[in-house]
């Protein structure tokens, strides 16, 4: 909510697009800034509406637009500086998303935010036009660790761990209860409406159902939205994910999604996944240089999901393996653990990669941060050795590295 205070107040403000994996609380989010910041909420929702989307069919005339959303569709007036316009699904109305230059242009005092599922794959799919530099991004993930300590009434040792500095060894007052919750956290995820419900009941079955409803949506997303040639490719890679990430080096392997295809069959079935944000593609570096992109090797990568909590259940993992640390687990909690440092970095607005040497060591993570590049080894337990960490640091002798 904060970032959208400052975008309200800013004399540059532009119309506002928030991005992000599906149900991950955009409109809920426009709603309740809405509600707490503005005297009106003019609320448009345009998925399989064609009456909302033909006001956008004549032309781009802003004051006409506005008058037939406000006056003839919702029967109020919209006015600019009291009236907050919410634009939701927008990426159906490719019209609605072109008419925000001309509103960008001539409307200013007007405030405009819209929100897009799959806006990525709707831009490639329709070849829309985007207002490019007439708009304000915000992109939107689901709850990270810290998020869900609060929104899990754990606000006091949030708040404690920040009187900590990093280079201060935490108390067993605060390591015991951050233990506990990152379990909590790796079963229930960051989905709002799981975390939601986690912190109405405490229910790990009534946690299980709803991410089940949420996957399942997820599948049904694909028959509805994705070419229907890449409708069965998309379920094959979607369902390969958890099976992949639980093999020695968590590459991906197309050929191991489905017996017989190749690549060339899948790949574009992977880039939907990838523009819908349900997963992230992480490229490997072997000769770390700034820019970190250049030295990418797009053929060889791994696939993360961008929820553990939705993972954990895809992977059919029971609450109780991961409360009791149980053993019948241990080689897939390397990866579900490096699934969880990932996910934090992407909500901290880190682009990672990762390093490997050969076949005789491999680092989990790498990023730049100003003029440096930044090595880290995601561990699943307290007390393990970091080798490839090490092998790092000797070869490129970096001055900052983090092991979590």
């Amino acid at each position: 909510m904060k970032r959208l205070v400052e975008w309200k107040d800013s004399p540059d403000r532009k119309p506002l697009l928030l991005t992000g994996v599906r149900q991950c609380g955009k409109t809920y989010v426009c709603k309740e800034f809405g509600e707490q910041y503005f005297e009106d909420t003019a609320y448009f929702y345009f998925e399989g509406n064609k009456g909302l989307a033909s006001v956008f069919d004549y032309d781009f005339h802003v004051d006409r637009i506005l008058d037939e959303l406000g006056n003839i569709i919702r029967g109020k007036e919209i006015v600019p500086g009291k009236t907050l316009v919410i634009f939701d699904e927008i990426q159906a109305c490719p019209n609605a998303i072109t008419s925000l230059k001309y509103f960008c242009e001539n409307k200013r005092e007007l405030h405009i935010v819209c929100a897009g599922s799959l806006l990525g794959v709707a831009v490639k799919r329709d070849s829309i036009s985007f207002p490019v530099g007439k708009i304000d991004r915000l992109q939107m993930y689901p709850l990270s660790f810290s998020e869900f300590l609060r929104a899990d009434g754990r606000q006091a040792i949030y708040e404690g761990v920040q009187n900590y500095g990093m280079d201060r060894e935490l108390p067993e007052l605060y390591t015991e209860n951050l233990k506990k919750a990152l379990k909590y956290y790796y079963i229930v995820g960051g989905m709002p409406e799981a975390v939601a419900k986690w912190a109405e009941t405490h229910s790990f079955e009534k946690v299980d159902r709803l991410q089940e409803n949420i996957l399942q949506d997820y599948s049904s997303d694909f028959a509805k939205y994705a070419p229907r040639t890449d409708v069965p490719k998309l379920g094959w890679i979607w369902d390969s994910i958890p099976k992949q990430l639980a093999k020695d080096n968590h590459k991906f392997v197309f050929s191991h999604v489905k017996a017989g295809k190749r690549s060339s069959e899948l790949e574009d079935a992977l880039e939907w996944l990838v523009d819908a944000g349900l997963v992230y593609r992480l490229e490997l570096v072997r000769d770390p240089e700034l820019p970190l992109s250049f030295c990418a090797d797009a053929s060889f990568f791994k696939v993360y999901m961008s929820d553990v909590g939705l993972l954990r259940r895809k992977a059919g993992i029971s609450h109780r393996v991961i409360l009791e640390d149980s053993e019948l687990y241990k080689n897939f909690k390397g990866a579900f653990t490096e699934n969880f440092v990932l996910n934090e970095l992407m909500k901290a607005g880190i682009h990672a990669y990762f390093w490997r040497s050969g076949n005789t060591a491999e680092l989990d993570f790498l990023f730049e941060y100003e003029d440096r590049i930044i090595p880290v080894e995601a561990k699943a337990d307290v007390h393990t050795r970091a080798k490839s960490f090490r092998e790092y640091c000797r070869k490129y002798h970096p001055d900052t590295g983090f092991k979590f």
